[in-house]
């Protein structure tokens, strides 16, 4: 009988486990979503995404940053391990995996008249456990030291 349940448990561990690296395979197939009439997309329902737009709701609110940022997200993404993907005059979209199961998240900027805005949210999932808020706000402090 406890022969049964442990190889129960190792079964439902492994489908637990193949199905993170399911996702995480899955994240990689995705794009930042880029600008909506001129603005970063709004987040979903879910809470894994954050954004400084003014459309966006209480869950989901973040400050945007200083425009004296702007010349130095993509090395800051880049100090703080992620990749730019495309960056324009007024758009920079980056990327960041996660070290685990490598689920990739995009990270965008849009250059605004007195600020940066920016969206962070994972390309899968529901919830990321605060890890796009988290890495805005640090972001946010090596952008405005």
């Amino acid at each position: 009988m406890l022969g049964k349940i442990l190889i129960g448990i190792a079964v439902a561990a492994l489908i637990f486990v193949g199905y993170f690296f399911y996702l995480g395979r899955k994240s990689k197939d995705g794009a930042p979503l880029g600008l909506v009439d001129g603005a970063l997309a709004a987040c979903p329902s879910s809470p894994n995404c954050v954004v400084s737009e003014a459309h966006a709701d209480d869950e989901h609110r973040i400050a945007p940053l200083p425009l004296s940022a702007w010349d130095r997200i993509p090395d800051a993404v880049r100090d703080a391990g992620g990749a730019v993907a495309s960056q324009e005059e007024y758009y920079i979209a980056a990327t960041f995996a996660s070290k685990t199961f490598g689920f990739v998240d995009d990270v965008e900027f849009r250059k605004g008249e007195s600020n940066v805005h920016v969206r962070s949210a994972s390309r899968v999932g529901y919830s990321d456990a605060g890890v796009n808020r988290k890495r805005v706000e640090t972001l946010r402090a090596a952008l405005t030291q």
